[in-house]
């Protein structure tokens, strides 16, 4: 469509041309070089009125396919944030519910996971929010505006005007032809008056309509290129600001799990709440040894690497450098002991066993 109507322009200038030619060799009473410059001026007026045409037709063309992609976009954003937020009720719904009895990590972390997706999901609805009202609803409303479709009736108009030129100049040239061949009869001479003074206002009609329909639609070329540009913009700030507001959620988030994972792997206590109770007089057997570690030997003593904190009343509460007198050992990995007169449960990894103590080590144990 668009190389027909390009064929059909050219051949309406070339038509114009030769009608201008034939009127310039027939008519007596205008400056050649005067007609020529006329007719060079509304040609670069009408090619200039083409090309306004063709550029704001392709505007328009890519306002309605952002509207439709954003659009498109959106619809499936708010299917993705129903998704989310539903993920985000079954943590906090796990988080409430769960009777776990290895611990409540997990029961944190689902909690913090519900929090932050909660958050990422806030984010991604103002988002869309944002692409509804600041991109879709100004290109939209420009798409089906009147102001573009005001400027291409003006441009319409003219074109009409421009034609009905074309053809009166052709009737003052049969004119001119007439009264040549008449002896310059008066009806003759009288139609040909008439026709030049009609053709002379079709002319002014046709400068006038030529000058508003350019202005117009330049006018309109300016405004699609500048909202355009302005939403894409608007596009593009919002999906940032968008993505970095999502990044703080997740790197904090990161971090909050991170950290219960490494609580978690310093401090594992995979058997606290089937520590078994007992009082401080019970005799406790060397039984279901750990690994081999007691070598058939019962009680031993162990110096504390690693610092614990009891988190129960049979836990047992250990310092660094301290010596306890180790009991029982599991196959969980907990140890039973004496330290310092108190006695209770802890991690045996936290203890390494010494065969050779010095004595006064001996009697703080006790």
């Amino acid at each position: 469509m668009e190389a027909i109507r390009k064929q059909a322009t050219k051949l309406r200038e070339q038509v114009a041309k030769q009608q201008q030619a034939v009127l310039r060799q027939f008519s007596g009473k205008v400056n050649g070089s005067e007609h020529m410059a006329s007719d060079e001026a509304e040609i670069q007026q009408h090619q200039k009125l083409e090309k306004l045409y063709i550029s704001t037709r392709a505007a328009k063309h890519l306002q309605r396919d952002i509207v439709r992609g954003v659009e498109g976009y959106v619809v499936t954003g708010s299917k993705q944030v129903e998704i989310g937020t539903k993920l985000s009720e079954d943590s906090k719904k796990y988080s409430s519910e769960n009777t776990c009895t290895s611990g409540s990590t997990l029961s944190k972390v689902a909690l913090s996971y519900s929090s932050a997706r909660a958050q990422m999901e806030k984010e991604h609805d103002c988002y869309l929010r944002i692409l509804g009202t600041q991109v879709t609803e100004p290109l939209r409303a420009m798409v089906v505006g009147s102001a573009l479709e005001d400027a291409r009736h003006l441009a319409q108009r003219y074109d009409r005007v421009r034609q009905e030129v074309e053809a009166q100049a052709i009737e003052v040239s049969r004119c001119h032809a007439r009264v040549r061949e008449t002896n310059n009869s008066s009806d003759i001479t009288l139609k040909l008056e008439a026709a030049e003074m009609k053709l002379n206002e079709l002319k002014s009609n046709m400068a006038t309509l030529g000058k508003e329909a350019t202005s117009a639609m330049a006018a309109v070329e300016r405004q699609q290129q500048r909202l355009t540009l302005q939403r894409l913009i608007a596009m593009v700030e919002a999906e940032r600001s968008y993505h970095q507001h999502v990044l703080q959620i997740l790197n904090q988030l990161e971090q909050e799990m991170l950290s219960a994972r490494q609580q978690t792997e310093v401090s594992p206590n995979p058997a606290r709440n089937s520590a078994p109770a007992y009082s401080e007089g019970e005799n406790l057997s060397a039984s279901e040894p750990y690994d081999g570690s007691f070598d058939g030997m019962g009680y031993f003593l162990g110096e504390v690497i690693q610092p614990y904190q009891a988190e129960s009343d049979v836990e047992l509460t250990l310092a660094l450098g301290d010596y306890v007198v180790v009991r029982k050992v599991t196959n969980n990995g907990w140890a039973e002991g004496e330290c310092k007169g108190e006695a209770g449960w802890f991690p045996f990894e936290f203890v390494e066993r010494r065969d050779r103590v010095l004595a006064s080590k001996v009697a703080e144990v006790f």
